[in-house]
């Protein structure tokens, strides 16, 4: 790995923490992944949009934080580097989707002092995939909370995460289409992808 910490991100369903958690074990590289399936009020935000909203993004913010801290302070001498399959800057992203303005712009507040006390990766890749193959694979892992996400709400949050990057091109990120890729199951795919996070880049975005 060229660079000290890395950050695999994606859409929901975009398989970034299969790859991560591969790619972290055959790195050796410190493996930082989110821990969504403690938050209390995701299922509840799957039920019900409108009232769970702000406490979910709270709770993410806070659960984030707390993590990113504990993770990136510690510094491990036989995994120097750190890979995750998340950033701090995911919450204003989400956020910015779910949440009406007058709450989004309190959250907001929070986050901004947050997220200026957290690292920022220094490389930061994105997959790309179609949210129909979003939505096939959502199915297949099979959690029942996210059955019922909708193909508008991955399709905005893609917006979301590319507008982002958009606003950010002083960062290193390299958006890559996995649309056609099976980094899973197939292992020219998977080398494919080792090679992408493995190799150096300039800062700006790159896509492949």
């Amino acid at each position: 790995m060229q660079y000290g910490y890395t950050v695999i991100e994606g859409n929901i369903g975009a398989g970034k923490t299969s790859l991560t958690t591969r790619l972290a074990e055959e790195l050796g590289a410190k493996l930082i992944l989110e821990e969504f399936a403690e938050n209390p009020f995701l299922p509840k935000f799957y039920e019900q949009p409108e009232r769970y909203a702000f406490p979910v993004e709270l709770s993410f913010l806070s659960e984030r934080f707390s993590q990113l801290k504990r993770e990136l302070m510690v510094k491990d001498l036989f995994a120097p580097q750190v890979l995750g399959d998340y950033f701090i800057s995911k919450c204003q992203i989400f956020a910015k989707n779910n949440l009406p303005i007058d709450e989004y712009n309190l959250f907001l507040k929070m986050y901004e002092i947050v997220e200026a006390s957290v690292p920022k990766p220094d490389l930061l890749i994105y997959l790309y995939q179609s949210v129909d193959q979003l939505l096939a694979n959502i199915r297949k892992r099979g959690r029942e909370y996210e059955q019922n996400i909708t193909a508008e709400y991955l399709d905005n949050i893609q917006h979301q995460y590319l507008e982002f990057i958009r606003q950010h091109a002083h960062l290193r990120v390299v958006i890559v289409d996995t649309s056609k890729l099976d980094f899973v199951n197939n292992r020219s795919d998977y080398n494919f992808m080792k090679e992408v996070v493995t190799s150096p880049y300039n800062k700006g975005i790159t896509r492949i």
